[in-house]
Parts: C-alpha cells; sequence; structure tokens
C-alpha cells in the first residue's frame, strides 16, 4: 500500500507515517522502513528527521542533496514548527503550560537528569476527559522521545506507554497497542522558495477509537 503524501513538490515531500514502520533502516530493529517503502513507490526520499517507531504523522524528506542540508539548518535553528496529538493519563494540570525537564540519553533511552540537555515542550489542553487528557504538544526542542518522558515524568505518562510509565500512570488499562502519540503538523518557510508550509496529518483511526473509548469510560 502505497505511504500516504501529505505534501510534495520538485525538492521536498511530507508523508504520513504509519504506527509501527521505522523511519529509517537500523541494523539494531528489523521491520519495514519508511524510506525502503518510499523507495518502492519510486521516491528518493533523503531523511532529515525521524519519528518513533510506535509514533504516526507527519514526516518531512528531502528530495535532493541540498534541500537536505537546508532543512536540516532550520531544524537547528528550531526554524520548523512541530505539533503533536497525545493523550496523556489523568487530569493534567495546569490545562496548559511548559515542561522544561532536562532530559541525559544513552542507549535508547532517555531520562529526566540535571546533567542533561536542555528541554523544552509546550502543552495545551484540547480536552479534559473522564480519566484522561487530550493535548496540542509543541516540540521546542527536539530530544529523543522528549514527549513521552516529559509526560511520565509530570505524572502523566502517555496512554500505551510501556517504556517510561510507572505503576498507576500509565494509563494501560485503555489496552492501546502503541503509545498515543501523533505527529500531527509541521510548518517552515521552503528553503528554496521561501513560502509558507503548512500540513496536517489527520488522526489515524486507532487513535480516533482510543480517544472515543477514553470519552466514553
Amino acid at each position: 500500500m502505497p505511504v500516504p503524501i501529505l505534501h510534495r513538490d520538485e525538492s521536498l515531500i511530507v508523508v504520513d507515517k504509519p504506527a509501527g514502520m521505522l523511519t529509517v533502516p537500523t541494523e539494531s530493529v528489523a521491520g519495514a522502513d519508511l524510506v525502503e517503502a518510499l523507495r518502492r513507490d519510486g521516491i528518493a526520499a533523503l531523511p532529515v528527521h525521524r519519528l518513533d517507531r510506535e509514533t504516526s504523522g507527519a514526516v518531512l524528506f528531502a528530495l535532493d542533496e541540498a534541500t537536505r542540508a537546508a532543512l536540516e539548518e532550520l531544524f537547528r535553528g528550531r526554524a520548523i514548527s512541530k505539533t503533536y496529538w497525545a493523550l496523556a493519563s489523568g487530569r493534567v494540570r495546569p490545562r496548559d503550560g511548559d515542561w522544561t525537564f532536562p532530559l541525559l540519553e544513552s542507549d535508547s533511552f532517555a531520562r529526566v537528569s540535571p546533567r542533561g540537555k536542555a528541554c523544552h515542550t509546550r502543552y495545551r489542553t484540547l480536552a479534559a476527559l473522564p480519566n484522561t487528557t487530550e493535548l496540542e504538544l509543541e516540540l521546542l526542542t527536539g530530544r529523543y522521545n522528549q514527549i513521552r518522558v516529559h509526560a511520565a515524568h509530570a505524572g502523566h505518562a502517555l496512554v500505551g506507554e510501556r517504556k517510561y510509565a510507572r505503576g498507576r500512570n500509565s494509563a494501560l488499562a485503555f489496552r492501546s497497542r502503541r503509545v498515543a502519540l501523533h505527529a500531527w503538523k509541521l510548518a517552515f518557510a521552503h528553503p528554496r522558495t521561501g513560502a509558507e508550509i503548512r500540513v496536517e496529518a489527520p488522526l489515524p483511526a486507532d487513535l480516533v477509537e482510543l480517544r472515543e473509548r477514553a470519552a466514553a469510560s
């Protein structure tokens, strides 16, 4: 099945990654990857960032080396806006705010540590549900597993979280097959034309169904 394309021009492409697929191939993890799936569709995509395997949503690729270098510079300069949707356990307080816990990364794991790197996640409550909170989150830095670690450390691990959840904080009662996190929106100035690019990846069916179950719980 072809990968859904959200935006494409002569320099870059944004696609909608399904949950369970790697963004790029790795030696340590077996499984299908987005780069290979696009190659089978006749698209030579050059990665500039990646999503966790469990996370669905918008992924940006360059289609030539010059554009890749330009996009990587935009990421380094935090000039690409990345907005996520998530379902967190419990009632998040305050409703809107910032998580700035520093993160220390090692061996495919991240944790909050005073020795870690500066880290910033901005969140806004979309809906306060009976036992969970539907959130919009903006990544102001791009650390490994940033949203997942920040949410868990704040006492509101994402529904379906198995890597960073602690006890009741995990909200596993909803039996989500994967972490309830979706790369929802990307916005940036096109590196070649300067035109504003805004892309939105629709919430996939499994997360729509999860949200409905959470609302009815």
